[in-house]
């Protein structure tokens, strides 16, 4: 009986230190230690023409904090991703930092992100420090992924202006939420509910070359670092009359 007993007593231990190896290794919550620039010859928000595809919606997504990424950019997967970012200097950073949406691609001085000015001004403490750090051009921050929030927004669907009814459709997503990618998407036909996936252009930017016809029912593939997928369907179809430039609320929000 002895060694079963010792065997029986064990096994919770080595259990529990097998799970906490594991919750150290997937920590979704774990900042991690990198560097930060911002844009130098910007205003103090964002840039209209990052590589996500959103334009000037993209200079001012979420108040002008926005950052430009590096291997963060995920070949565009990483674009509508919501940040926390701090700086480590105690003198002068803030505890809690800055939440910041990517809406392009880029790198500076071995860092992960670009912030605009306003982003990276609002990791002081004050507006002195604020200046400090402007200064000082590149900070040692750390980050980690957070929900992303739009109250009272709905994930809304902009129509490319290089779109040509009824042959060529592009559009981006705005007002993605929650903490997980966008990584495939559908349209599907309303009446007969034939689906065509579309293809990621860039960025955010989704396309296909002769779009199904009359109104449209639009899926999204929301997916975590985990492997969970979920399909979502908004409420709201695209007009079969779609117009390049315009904007249609899809009428959900999801906060997976």
């Amino acid at each position: 009986m002895a060694p079963s007993l010792r065997f029986l007593l064990l096994l919770p231990a080595t259990f529990f230190f097998m799970q906490t190896l594991a919750e150290a290794a997937t920590c979704s919550d774990c900042f991690t230690q990198s560097r930060a620039a911002y844009y130098p010859n910007s205003d103090e928000i964002g840039t209209d023409t990052g590589r996500c595809g959103y334009g000037s919606f993209g200079a001012t997504l979420n108040g002008g904090d926005v950052a430009a990424v590096s291997d963060l950019y995920r070949d565009g997967v990483g674009c509508g991703a919501c940040y926390q970012v701090k700086c480590t200097n105690s003198y002068y950073c803030t505890d809690d930092g800055v939440t910041i949406v990517v809406t392009d691609q880029g790198s500076s001085g071995n860092t992960d992100f670009i912030l605009s000015r306003r982003a990276f001004s609002r990791m002081g403490q004050t507006t002195d420090a604020a200046a400090s750090l402007l200064a000082l051009g590149v900070v040692d921050i750390e980050y980690r992924r957070v929900s992303c929030s739009y109250p009272y927004k709905n994930i809304t669907i902009k129509i490319d202006q290089n779109s040509n009814y009824p042959y060529y459709l592009a559009f981006v997503i705005w007002h993605q939420q929650g903490r997980r990618d966008i990584t495939a998407v559908q349209l599907c036909e309303t009446q007969n509910f034939a689906c065509k996936l579309l293809d990621r252009s860039y960025g955010a930017v989704w396309t296909t070359t002769s779009p199904p016809s009359g109104p449209l029912s639009l899926r999204m593939l929301f997916s975590d670092e985990n492997g969970d997928e979920t399909w979502v369907v908004p409420v709201n179809n695209i007009p079969q009359d779609w117009k390049a430039g315009e904007t249609y609320d899809t009428g959900v929000q999801v906060n997976l």
